[in-house]
């Protein structure tokens, strides 16, 4: 069912592509130079891996089952880094791929393994490959030390670093299920996506770890953790595991740390955006990444995420990538274009979260520090765009603007469309979409359909545009026509204007009700009457903090006020 859905879900996507008409095409672009190839469906890739002390080298017997969604297909397109002088002679060696037991021809030049298929693909064919092949990883498993000198393995596959020792079609507009089943010292304990379906020793001090994915998700998302743990099974949520893996030499600090806010996070995104995708939550120390890692069921986090005290850095983190479980990793970007959708919602869920479980004043604390940081990389990069177009280098993928911006971007959406439509369309969004892959117009039309509302100027000016909105402005008070005068000015510099309703706040002595009106900005300069029953104490912009701005806005003494 979950295989069906997802294929009749990447047909509406591309049907959803092909349908964008001609007046978005300079703004809607989904591209980028990965050379997709809409025919071929990765279904389930199992990876046979046998790890040891005595070499940093792997040996892989993978399989790998495809669906061909289109007749004619000739050649099965993966990824894989070839090893080479350039990588220290790093990277992988492939010995044989066959089907059915038959030999078949291939390439393996240029990071690509290239197999060439006994006859052209049927309509809805299903095949299976195996692939043989070993080599010690440049990148994507990172081999060595933990901070306690101990060894272990742990993956490191953002963006595209899943080539570096997993044959994969390795980027997020396909989605497939994955088992690893893991030869190791039994020294180690391993964990990966999904369920632990064996653990068995076998002779000469090793022992065999089978852990199974049944929901499809993206490359970068498959993970592998082989260390010295302790494990603790947590609680569960909605029948599934809730656990901690961490080096044994920080089991309590760890055991502690990792025990909160877990389940309440599953809770809240599955109560307001839907249900929980996967087998597991397992939260896991490793050494692979700094600070998190959204791995699908099994999240990675830096060396010394353990500090034995729950602090709030910590805190937030666990958050961030409980939250990515939903967006970007069971809703996942079709292109890295729209590498937004995975981080810019992370971010704002988790400040969603914050705002639920701490209070609002923690939420307005949370979006303040954002529009700093997005407030100083604009400063030194103000043609910076969240959208990418046709991103070329992947070190750009992503930037604070993805995250801080892209955040604001979605609080500013709540404002504009209300917060029940916001949340209706997140979940209808999410419930479209999960454990499939969707674009930035597949999310505008889904808020424009639950609001009502054309959205094209908002997403243009936001996402697709850079810049900044600054408003220079002042007030005052009109005795004799019992009004106030508004003057906006847009001041931003780069020629640029943006339309958005701005709420004002006016608030009168003696009075704790403050008037709220809505001015909408457009024009480089307006001036709004406002009637009012009294002289205001104050005038406040933006009094709810809706809008992602810079604001100089202060009261004039006019003469008629004296």
């Amino acid at each position: 069912l979950n295989i069906m859905r997802t294929l009749k879900n990447r047909i509406l996507v591309l049907i959803c592509l092909l349908m964008v008409t001609s007046s978005y095409a300079t703004v809607f672009t989904f591209t980028d130079n990965y050379p997709k190839n809409p025919k071929i469906d990765a279904i389930n890739y199992t990876f046979k891996i046998e790890l040891s002390d005595e070499t940093d080298e792997i040996v892989c017997d993978l399989t790998i089952d495809v669906r061909f969604l289109g007749a004619g297909v000739k050649n099965l397109r993966l990824d894989l880094i070839n090893a080479s002088q350039e990588l220290n002679n790093k990277g992988m060696v492939v010995s044989r791929v066959s089907s059915k037991g038959r030999a078949l021809s291939y390439s393996h030049e240029n990071d690509v393994l290239n197999i060439k298929l006994p006859s052209p693909s049927s309509l809805n064919q299903r095949s299976e490959f195996s692939i043989v092949y070993k080599g010690i990883p440049s990148s994507g498993l990172k081999i060595g030390k933990n901070k306690y000198g101990d060894r272990t393995f742990f993956s490191d596959n953002w963006p595209n670093k899943a080539r570096n020792w997993l044959a994969t079609i390795d980027h997020p507009y396909d989605k497939a299920m994955c088992e690893f089943i893991v030869t190791a010292p039994n020294h180690y304990q391993v964990v990966s996506n999904g369920l632990k379906v064996e653990e068995t020793n076998l002779s000469n001090e090793r022992r065999l770890t089978h852990w199974k994915q049944s929901v499809p998700i993206a490359s970068w998302l498959f993970v592998l953790g082989v260390a010295d743990f302790a494990v603790q099974y947590v609680d569960t949520f909605d029948g599934k595991s809730i656990e901690t893996w961490v080096y044994r030499q920080d089991k309590d600090a760890g055991f502690y740390d990792f025990a909160e806010p877990t389940k309440k996070v599953l809770e809240f995104y599955s109560n307001y955006v839907g249900p929980f995708s996967y087998e597991k939550l397992a939260n896991i120390q490793s050494n692979s990444v700094g600070g998190g890692m959204e791995a699908a069921s099994a999240i990675l986090y830096g060396d010394n995420s353990v500090t034995g005290n729950r602090s709030i850095r910590w805190r937030n983190v666990v958050i961030h990538e409980i939250a990515h479980q939903w967006f970007g990793n069971a809703v996942t970007e079709y292109d890295w274009d729209d590498v937004w959708l995975s981080e810019g919602f992370a971010t704002y869920f988790t400040l969603l979260f914050i705002e639920h479980e701490y209070g609002r004043d923690v939420f307005l604390e949370g979006l303040k520090s954002s529009q700093e940081r997005v407030n100083t990389f604009y400063e030194k990069n103000p043609n910076y765009r969240i959208i990418h177009n046709n991103l070329k280098n992947m070190k750009n993928v992503t930037s604070s603007q993805t995250y801080q911006k892209g955040s604001w971007i979605l609080h500013m959406l709540r404002g504009l469309v209300g917060t029940e439509n916001f949340w209706k369309g997140i979940q209808i969004y999410y419930q479209k979409y999960k454990d499939s892959n969707a674009t930035t117009n597949d999310f505008k039309r889904t808020m424009e359909e639950v609001s009502g509302q054309n959205l094209t100027v908002f997403f243009q000016q936001w996402l697709y545009k850079p810049g900044a909105l600054e408003l220079s402005g002042n007030w005052k008070y009109d005795n004799k026509e019992q009004q106030v005068l508004i003057t906006l000015n847009q001041v931003q510099t780069d020629g640029s204007l943006f339309e958005m309703p701005i709420e004002l706040g006016i608030n009168f002595k003696g009075d704790q009700h403050q008037q709220i009106e809505l001015l909408q900005v457009k024009e480089k300069s307006t001036v709004f009457k406002i009637k009012v029953k009294d002289e205001p104490e104050n005038i406040i912009l933006d009094p709810n903090s809706w809008v992602l701005m810079r604001t100089d806005f202060k009261k004039i003494i006019s003469s008629s006020s004296l």
